[in-house]
């Protein structure tokens, strides 16, 4: 009873910075309601018009849908098998990443997702400022002002949290799904004819290897961390559900409309499209409400990251902090380093999922144990299973070899529960 009441005591104490060291325990879990405008919120995303954008001009039709259900459903069951961890443990991905890498090995994990998530804040500011000026004519010599009072614009709901970030994703959510469906419905009229549409000739060349990767590897790196907010979920069923909705079908709505705006009007930004449709206003609504959406998401999940990796429960210290940096990043010109960086966010994320994986199902059973429990520094097995997975998609994105995030995800799983059975890790009972 004593220790139940303690487990309670830190949990109340994290409440107000959404437990960054601890549990969601269950008086604090949301229904499905709650938690899926959210996760929707997160994954409308404008880089996911651009992975679209890529496979458009390469494919017919018919296989443009074909990759656009293919892709997304592995990202999608990628996604909703982490998710349905989170929920069944209340823990985040680097809070799972202690068992699967150790005590100190686990802020490597920190330190990746967190700093890549500072970079996605800091590239998609400039993206705005850019947009601004090329949609609206704002001169590029006041695109520091643009991105000074949006970079901090963007992290108020991070800051407040789950519950500020919940009410801005119901408003906000609903109204970009209206907007895209408008927009989506004209390019229908413009484009023409199903036959018109499947006898638009490819333009540029790309395997359908390489676009499913495309489709995989420009959000996997989100999606991994969905756990931020799927830990939330007041049961498995939920998360899973919610997860699939975000990452499955809103998506893979938002890579068909980068794809299917590419073949009609040639661009791949739905937000320009709409310039051309004569519903700019619309366009620019669409355009932030789908930023801040994914924005505020982004710093949070830094602000997790860094409070795990400093073990303190000032979260929203690196909201600031996070924000601040980003800032720095935005300014110095991170824009022009997009590719690069998506090629490594592929790379060096996925694995990390793969492995906590069957951390939880074949080395815990199914139930991590209590995060006060005394770990090794290094959990050997994990690391090993993640630099070999890591350069080996890496390397198979060089040589376009299958779909390289996915690579890495199972052969990291692999790796990794071959590696439990030869280097000893004691496996420690949760408390009950």
């Amino acid at each position: 009873m004593g220790v139940i009441s303690n487990v309670r005591s830190v949990d109340r104490s994290q409440a107000g910075e959404d437990y960054p060291l601890s549990a969601v325990p269950p008086e604090s879990r949301k229904p499905l309601w709650s938690l899926a405008p959210l996760l929707m919120g997160f994954a409308l995303t404008s880089t996911t018009l651009f992975a679209g954008g890529t496979i458009g001009p390469a494919f017919q039709f018919t296989d443009i849908l074909l990759l656009v259900l293919i892709g997304n459903l592995l990202l999608g069951v990628y996604c909703a098998a982490l998710g349905f961890i989170a929920a069944k443990s209340g823990l985040t991905t680097v809070l799972m990443a202690r068992f699967s890498f150790g005590n100190v090995g686990s802020r490597w994990v920190d330190f990746v997702l967190g700093f890549t998530q500072i970079g996605w804040y800091a590239v998609t500011n400039a993206f705005v400022a850019d947009a601004l000026n090329q949609l609206i004519g704002l001169p590029p010599s006041i695109n520091w002002l643009i991105i000074l009072f949006f970079n901090y614009a963007f992290c108020a709901t991070a800051y407040f949290g789950y519950t500020a970030m919940d009410w801005l994703s119901r408003l906000a959510v609903p109204a970009m799904l209206i907007l895209i469906a408008i927009s989506l419905t004209l390019a229908v009229g413009d484009g023409g004819t199903f036959a018109e549409l499947q006898a638009i000739a490819p333009r540029e060349e790309l395997g359908f290897g390489a676009a499913l990767a495309v489709i995989v590897g420009t959000f996997i790196s989100g999606g991994t961390q969905s756990t931020n907010w799927s830990r939330f979920a007041d049961s498995g069923k939920n998360a899973v559900i919610g997860t699939l909705v975000a990452f499955f079908l809103i998506n893979g709505l938002l890579v068909f409309a980068g794809a299917f705006c590419t073949l009609v009007y040639g661009t791949q930004d739905i937000v320009q499209a709409m310039a051309q449709q004569g519903i700019l206003a619309a366009g620019l609504v669409l355009l932030i409400l789908n930023v801040w959406t994914t924005q505020d998401n982004t710093i949070y999940a830094f602000s997790v990251a860094g409070a795990n990796m400093f073990r303190t429960r000032k979260r929203t210290w690196f909201v600031l902090g996070g924000a601040t940096l980003a800032l720095v990043f935005s300014l110095a010109g991170i824009y022009n380093l997009l590719v690069p960086y998506l090629i490594f966010l592929g790379t060096v994320i996925p694995p990390v999922g793969g492995i906590i994986m069957v951390d939880f199902w074949l080395r815990h059973r199914g139930r991590f144990p209590d995060l006060r429990t005394s770990l090794p520094a290094f959990n050997w097995a994990g690391i090993i299973a993640y630099v070999i997975a890591s350069i080996s998609a890496y390397l198979s994105a060089q040589s376009q070899f299958g779909i390289a995030p996915l690579n890495g995800i199972v052969i990291a799983a692999v790796l990794y529960a071959v590696l439990i059975r030869v280097i000893h890790q004691p496996i420690r009972t949760a408390i009950e």
